[in-house]
This record gives structure tokens, sequence and C-alpha cells, in this order.
């Protein structure tokens, strides 16, 4: 057991909302990464599909699918690796950021998370109050440190222009992690990264709720995020997503700045998405850690907070990795795990995982 620092969120209630679902003991193994196989007290029942057997009169053939272990996903709110904005980083190296999370990243399945900056060096800044241009040191580290995919639907992806924006998908791509949430025109915004691990297909999709002007929406024939306000595009979206997968992950910039609980019109959205066949969902921007809630069986992660962040204050500092595990029979369990960043770009667990 870890030795908490300041703020222990083992449990959290927040607008009357527990964060911590259940803890169970793990076991199992996938691929490159560990997988965690877990008993679920808040559950989902996903179909998986039997083997076939087909015969003639002359010759049997039998058809097997792929056995199905558990999974385990995890999820982080903002990830700023501007060194200008964080100094540490640049002092330490880009490892430094990672090196609080004792290899987590390296023992799952999925890591998704949300970069808070342009990946590119390409354009010029744009006139806004805040703009961020990821260090490119900082891509290779990141891969190292186990994360597979990379939201860049937010609203600081296009603080450099257009050309930066698509030229970030390029750069997270060729360092061996997929992009998702913005591209050359809608239908690429809105594409998921696809993730076959352990049995499964799982559908990452991105959108991007806070929108400094229109033009930075990806329409038919315009670059740009994916749209994380319209109800109907988001759905479109996570159908299609669901047509091609068995779990449907979402990762969302959404909510207002410091506040502590998700917006009414927040809710609405993560309902229509879970209708249309999410299965998790990753909020973020509010720069403040929300609470988890299961809606229809399905965990939403309300707000992240930061996570690769300046420690400016308790508050901020205080955060989660988002956690789910997947049964190989498709039952969901989830947590908060806590962490705390005690120096600036440092995120540093302060418990062990309560699921």
């Amino acid at each position: 057991m870890r030795t908490s620092l300041p703020i222990r969120l083992l449990l959290i209630l927040v607008g009357g909302v527990v964060v911590g679902v259940s803890a169970h003991g793990l076991t199992g193994r996938a691929d490159s990464k560990t997988a965690a196989v877990a008993p679920s007290t808040t559950s989902t029942m996903l179909t998986t599909t039997l083997p076939t057997t087909t015969t003639s009169t002359s010759t049997t053939t039998t058809t097997t699918l792929p056995s199905r272990g558990g999974l385990v996903i995890h999820g982080t709110g903002d990830v700023n690796t501007d060194s200008s904005y964080v100094p540490a980083l640049a002092a330490n190296g880009h490892a430094y950021a990672w090196e609080g999370l004792d290899g987590l990243f390296l023992e799952d399945d999925l890591t998704v998370i949300n970069l808070e900056c342009t990946p590119s060096e390409l354009g010029d800044s744009l006139p806004k109050q805040f703009v961020f241009r990821c260090d490119p040191d900082s891509l290779p580290a990141m891969r190292a440190a186990g994360v597979d995919v990379v939201n860049l639907a937010n609203n600081h992806t296009r603080d450099h222009g257009a050309a930066a924006l698509l030229d970030g998908v390029v750069q997270v791509e060729s360092e061996g992690m997929k992009a998702v949430g913005v591209g050359a025109n809608a239908d690429e915004a809105n594409a998921p990264a696809i993730v076959d691990v352990n049995g499964w297909t799982v559908a990452v999709v991105g959108f991007g709720g806070i929108v400094p002007t229109p033009d930075w929406i990806a329409t038919e024939d315009s670059p740009g995020m994916a749209d994380g306000d319209t109800i109907e595009l988001m759905v479109e979206a996570v159908r299609a997503a669901k047509e091609v997968a068995d779990l449907v992950v979402v990762t969302i910039h959404w909510g207002l700045e410091l506040d502590l609980e998700p917006e009414p019109e927040d809710r609405e959205r993560a309902a229509a998405m879970i209708e249309a066949g999410a299965d998790v969902i990753f909020g973020h921007h509010a720069h403040r850690l929300q609470p988890l809630e299961i809606i229809d069986g399905k965990p939403v992660f309300w707000n992240l907070g930061n996570f690769v962040w300046p420690n400016f204050s308790v508050p901020g500092s205080t955060t989660a990795v988002a956690r789910v595990v997947v049964s190989s029979e498709g039952d969901l369990d989830a947590c908060l795990i806590p962490a705390f960043i005690t120096a600036p770009g440092r995120p540093e667990l302060t418990d062990d995982p309560p699921c």
C-alpha cells in the first residue's frame, strides 16, 4: 500500500456521487501488456460469439474464434508537454512526467490520454490567451511509458493553425501511438482508432466540445476536430464505431473549467452516446477532478482533471487515473486510482488501484 499524499481519493464524494466503485484482486495476461480479470459489482454483459461448426458428408470444418481474456483500460485528463509551460520537463527529461506511475500504463491493455498541446513544429501561434506547443521529444517518452491512444480534440490542438493540427496526427502516429478526434475533414475527425487486444476489438472515438471559434470544427471539406457539442453527430460517430468493435471508448473535452460537477448538457450527451453504444467515457477540460458515475451500467468519468501539468494548487494537483476492468465475459468494473501532481509535470500514484 502506497503512502498517500495530502489528498487521498480512494473514495471521493462529489455532488453526492461516489467515485470508487469496487475493489477486487487482479489476474491475467494479454499480448505485450498485463491484463486484469476481475469480477464486477457494476456490470454490463456483452455478447460473445460462440465457436461454429460446419459439417458436410465428407469433411468436418471447425472454426474457433479467438478466445477473449480480460482487459484493463486506463484514461487520463490533460497532458501538457510544452516545456515553456512546464520547465521541469526540459530540465529533467520527458520520461520524468511518467516516472511516478510505477509502470502502470505498461501493465495494462490500453491507455488513452488527452494531449493538451499541439504536437507539431509547424505554424505560428494564434492570438490566444494560452497557446501550447508540445515538445517533440515528449512523444517517444510518452509511448515508452505505455500510452496507446492520444486524443487531439481540444481547445489547443489548433493553436498553431490547420497545418500543425494535421501534422500533429502524423507526429503522434509516427511514434507508434494512435491519434483520434481531428482530421482533414469531418469523416476523418470522427473516425475511431481501432485496437485489437486479447481477443477484443476496441474502438476509441475522440470529441472536442470546447471550441475557440467555429472554424476549429471539421467539416466535409475542411480540417478540424470532431464536434463534441452536437448530439446527433456524436451519436452517429459512436454508432459507426460500435458496428466495427466489441467495445467503444469515448474520450471527450467538455465541461466548465474549475467546476466539480458535470454540466446538465453534458449529461444529455453522455446518455445519448451510451444509448448509441458507448461503453466507457473519459472526460477532460475542467482542470479539476470530477466524480465517476455509472449510467446504464457504463462508467462515465466526468472530468479527470490535470495530469501532466504544473502543480499550481492543491485542487488543481488532485487527480486520478481512470481504470476500467473488463472480464473475459464482458462485465465492466470501474474506479479512480488516486494520484497527485507532486512536482510540476509529475503525477504520482498515491494508493493502489481500488478495482
